[in-house]
């Protein structure tokens, strides 16, 4: 658990994955990722799928659903996924029920990131994993994800958030939000256009789930580094220069979503002056 001034930070994985690094990374060669990050015999990375529960001014929030257990056992093949419904094997844990979360922020629609909105129950039905939580996107990624094109349908799956709008559970943001006090759901666009990162703040202290905003640490110390999965790359860039900015002048902790070697770190500058992050001791609240 992390503890930014009164509000406490619990870091759930999700899921244990192996992705194509070609997706990780994008246009950056192999000879220069390959230094920060190793590639199995079958040439796939080892990937977390990071989310947290915050707990603020006496509402619980979770912060991306990830994959849940929803997947079919074609689906986890096809991601190489190992775990998976460490959400809620980490609320239970804490003593926590799915019951008890009140909000849950999606900062993008992305598969990865919602299908953990929805869990199948003991009869195999697909339900709301957070039955009494308020689900939380931006308008646009959700008219994005309603509307999907060629590009983009292999991940916008609607049945992860469409029931949800139907039946009023989740509920669209229209630009930077307070969600409760200390903690802002951002637009960082890039990634998506309306993709959001999730700011932490209290006692002078701060945070931030960057989210797919830098999937991995190195995303965030290379502005030119970035996935393949961004739909807007020089967006993305400006986006992680403004918060490269922020991050120096506040000390920021910062969570990384897929990253498995540095989960989370504070962004500092190397002797040369380059941005660096510095890791920070993890032990994840999920067994």
């Amino acid at each position: 658990m992390f503890r930014i001034g009164d509000i406490e930070i619990y870091l759930f994985n999700d899921a244990v994955s192996y992705m194509d690094p070609g997706g990780v990374f994008g246009l950056v060669p192999r000879a220069l990722w390959s230094r920060y990050y190793s590639a199995d015999e079958r040439h796939l990375i080892k990937s977390a799928n990071h989310n947290l529960l915050v707990r603020a001014a006496g509402v619980n929030i979770i912060i991306d659903a990830g994959f849940g257990n929803c997947l079919s056992e074609t689906q986890r093949a096809r991601r190489h996924i190992t775990r998976f419904d460490g959400t809620q094997t980490g609320l239970a844990a804490l003593g926590t029920s799915s019951a008890d979360i009140d909000i849950v922020i999606d900062t993008h629609l992305h598969d990865d990131h919602c299908s953990g909105n929805f869990r199948l129950n003991a009869d195999g039905i697909r339900e709301p994993a957070f039955p009494k939580a308020t689900y939380l996107v931006q308008r646009r990624e959700y008219e994005d994800a309603a509307r999907p094109n060629e590009r983009t349908r292999a991940t916008y799956l609607p049945a992860n958030f469409l029931p949800l709008f139907e039946s009023g559970q989740l509920q669209l943001l229209d630009g930077d939000s307070e969600i409760v006090p200390g903690v802002t759901a951002i637009v960082t666009p890039g990634h998506t256009p309306a993709h959001m990162s999730v700011r932490i703040e209290s006692a002078g202290q701060h945070a931030a789930f960057l989210c797919d905003l830098a999937s991995m640490a190195i995303h965030f110390e290379r502005l030119a580094w970035m996935t393949a999965y961004d739909v807007e790359p020089l967006i993305t860039l400006e986006t992680k220069r403004h918060w490269q900015t922020w991050a120096l002048e506040t000390g920021a902790l910062l969570f990384f979503p897929h990253d498995i070697v540095k989960p989370a770190g504070r962004l500092t500058l190397d002797h040369r002056g380059r941005p660096k992050i510095q890791p920070v001791h993890v032990d994840y609240d999920n067994p």
